[in-house]
C-alpha cells in the first residue's frame, strides 16, 4: 500500500486508528477454545465487527509464535483475511526485527512476500544495513523503533550523545537511508510531550503511537503536537478494544470500544482541518 493510499483511508474513514491483534488464550472467550483454530477464529470476528471503523491492523507476532507452529498458521491465515477480504486495510507486522543485511533481506521476504504485510516494525540499533533491506520492497514500510512508550524507554532512547538524545540521532540519521520515504516510526503516545521536537526533525512521516487507552497515552496532547497536514498518525489501540468482554458479545464491544476512538477522531479531524 501506498502512502498516499493509507491517507485517502484515514479522511475517507475519518480515522486513524490501528487496532492491535494481540491475541491471548487466556482473555479470549472461552467458548472459542473449542472450536479448531481459536485464534483465527477470535482474529477473524473482531476484523469483521470494527473493519469500518479502523484503518490498520497490528498483529504482535509473539502472541502467534508462543503457540508455535499452529500459532504462525493463526496468523498466516489472519493476514489472508484481511488481504482477501479488506485489502484496503494498511497492515503492521508487529515483529521488531533488524539484523545483519542478508538476514534483514530473509526478514523482509518472509513478512512481505510471504505473508504480505504492508509494513513490519524495526529495531534500528544495528542500524542501515539491517534496515535498507526492508525499505527496498516497493509499496512496502518499515516502522522503525524510535521513542516508544515502555518505563525501560529512558534507559537508552533519552540518553545524550553531543548534546542530542539518541532517539534524535535515530530520527536524523535514518533520515539518509535509501528509499527513506518509506520510514514511518514509533512514538508512543506515553512520551506526548517529545511530539513537537520529534516533528522538526520528520514532519512528513507517519508516526506509529502504541499507549493510548491502556497505557495512558492521551489522544488529544498526541494529535496537537504529532498531526501534520497528511495526518501522520496511526494510534494504535489493542487491549482496550479487542479485551473490552470475553463473553459471547466480545464482537459487539470491541466495536463499541472502536466507535469510540472513531468518532473522537472524527472530531479531531474535523477540528484540524476546518
Amino acid at each position: 500500500m501506498t502512502t498516499e493510499q493509507l491517507i485517502h483511508q484515514i479522511k475517507f474513514k475519518k480515522s486513524f486508528l490501528c487496532i492491535g491483534l494481540d491475541i491471548d488464550l487466556t482473555k479470549i472467550p472461552p467458548h472459542l477454545l473449542e472450536l479448531e483454530d481459536p485464534i483465527f477464529e477470535f482474529n477473524k470476528t473482531i476484523i469483521d465487527a470494527t473493519h469500518d471503523l479502523c484503518v490498520s491492523y497490528k498483529p504482535n507476532t509473539a502472541f502467534y509464535e508462543a503457540y508455535g507452529i499452529k500459532g504462525w498458521q493463526s496468523l498466516q491465515k489472519t493476514i489472508n483475511y484481511i488481504n482477501e477480504k479488506y485489502p484496503k486495510i494498511f497492515t503492521i507486522a508487529d515483529a521488531k526485527r533488524g539484523d545483519i543485511g542478508n538476514t534483514s533481506s530473509m526478514y523482509a521476504k518472509a513478512f512481505f512476500e510471504d505473508l504480505n504485510f504492508d509494513s513490519v516494525t524495526i529495531a534500528p540499533y544495528m542500524g542501515k544495513d539491517s534496515v535498507e533491506p526492508f525499505l527496498a520492497f516497493e509499496n512496502k514500510h518499515a516502522i522503525l523503533l524510535a521513542l516508544t512508550s515502555n518505563e525501560g524507554a529512558f534507559d537508552f532512547q533519552t540518553l545524550e550523545s553531543n548534546g542530542k538524545e539518541l532517539y534524535k540521532h535515530v530520527l536524523e540519521t535514518s533520515k539518509k537511508w535509501k528509499n527513506a520515504q518509506n520510514l514511518m516510526y514509533v512514538v508512543g503516545a506515553t512520551k506526548a510531550e517529545y511530539f513537537s521536537e520529534i516533528r522538526k526533525i520528520i514532519p512528513n512521516n507517519f508516526l506509529l503511537v502504541p499507549g493510548v487507552g491502556a497505557q495512558g497515552g492521551n489522544l488529544l496532547e498526541v494529535c496537537k503536537y504529532g498531526m501534520n497536514s497528511d495526518i501522520g498518525l496511526l494510534i494504535n489501540s489493542s487491549r482496550g478494544i479487542i479485551y473490552a468482554s470475553n463473553d459471547i458479545d466480545f464482537a459487539q464491544k470491541a466495536r463499541e470500544e472502536a466507535l469510540k476512538m472513531q468518532l473522537e477522531m472524527e472530531e479531531i479531524l474535523e477540528n484540524y482541518f476546518s
